[in-house]
């Protein structure tokens, strides 16, 4: 069965879920327009969760999925509202959702865990998940050591199940080569950052438009928690303690609420501004129905472009 027809979906594009930015409203905006909506759960407590829920499926008729950290001690909870509720799917962080796999599709629930590597992908999918969301480090957000053009053919050849191609996608042309490496579908965030729909603050969106190719940088290693955000001057004091062999605790202060600050505040120099690499490609604003359209069309006429170069090397 094709992705698209698996959820009935326009596009084979689901929205990454941003924390503090996939909210209800944005993720039925989403499934609108004609993609897969994902609701981000994060820290949220069950009753939160249910509510969001609610006002998703207030909002659109079409399928939507719910992002499931791992971590988050109401997960056992959120997976029974989850079910309870019967959204179209879910996704997962920082874990296994193994022990979630029989209840999630007894009703009928897809599962598909992001990973950064083959050893991972491997265990997941002996734990009964759907499909796997290979994510390169070129993403926003919290990101592994793999290129998406590294890590989703290695992925696709070890496993046997769907893959969903994630990181450095925000054209036509980069879907085009995620479906060429094996990806079925691809999952796309710091695109959608600079949707009309998105719920951030208008400094960040205008961050993501102004950056050019070598404005991110990844910071956390040193902890064993990478995140790729924007180079501002939180990004260049935290690199500076952790060069500096900083405890902890001195690196979590200035990190401490920083997302925060950076989603509903707009600060853009002491804020966690998470965006992947391809924010140069993202130079204006436009509603998500446009978004989508534009990346079809654009994968349409480069490929017609790729088939044509093919049938010049064969001559």
């Amino acid at each position: 069965m094709k992705f698209k027809e698996m959820f009935n979906v326009k596009y084979p594009i689901l929205q990454g879920a941003m924390a503090h930015i996939a909210t209800p409203e944005f993720a039925a905006a989403v499934s609108n327009a004609g993609a897969l909506g994902i609701l981000a759960t994060g820290a949220m407590k069950p009753e939160e969760v249910k509510d969001a829920i609610a006002k998703c499926k207030e909002l659109t008729d079409k399928p939507f999925g719910v992002n499931l950290m791992l971590m988050n001690p109401y997960s056992d909870e959120i997976v029974e509202i989850v079910v309870k509720e019967k959204v179209a799917f879910v996704t997962t962080g920082a874990g296994n959702p193994g022990k979630y796999c029989v209840a999630l599709k007894e009703a009928g629930i897809k599962i598909f865990p992001v990973v950064n590597s083959v050893a991972l992908a491997k265990r997941l999918e002996a734990s009964g998940v759907d499909g796997i969301i290979a994510e390169g480090t070129e993403s926003g957000g919290h990101v592994g050591e793999l290129t998406t053009m590294a890590l989703v053919p290695q992925i696709e050849n070890a496993v046997s199940i769907p893959v969903i191609a994630a990181g450095g996608i925000a054209c036509g042309r980069q879907i085009n080569a995620a479906l060429a490496l094996g990806a079925v579908a691809v999952q796309i965030g710091t695109r959608f950052l600079v949707s009309e729909e998105c719920p951030v603050h208008e400094n960040y969106r205008q961050a993501v438009i102004k950056a050019k190719d070598l404005d991110t940088i990844v910071t956390g290693r040193n902890l064993g928690a990478p995140v790729r955000i924007l180079k501002n001057q939180m990004a260049l004091q935290y690199r500076k303690l952790e060069q500096a062999n900083a405890e902890k605790e001195e690196l979590e202060v200035i990190t401490l609420g920083a997302l925060r600050r950076a989603v509903f505040d707009g600060d853009m120099k002491h804020g966690s501004v998470m965006m992947g690499q391809v924010a140069g490609l993202c130079n204006k604003i436009q509603p998500l129905k446009e978004i989508l359209d534009e990346l079809m069309r654009e994968a349409t006429t480069s490929k017609e472009e790729l088939l044509q170069v093919w049938q010049d090397l064969s001559i």
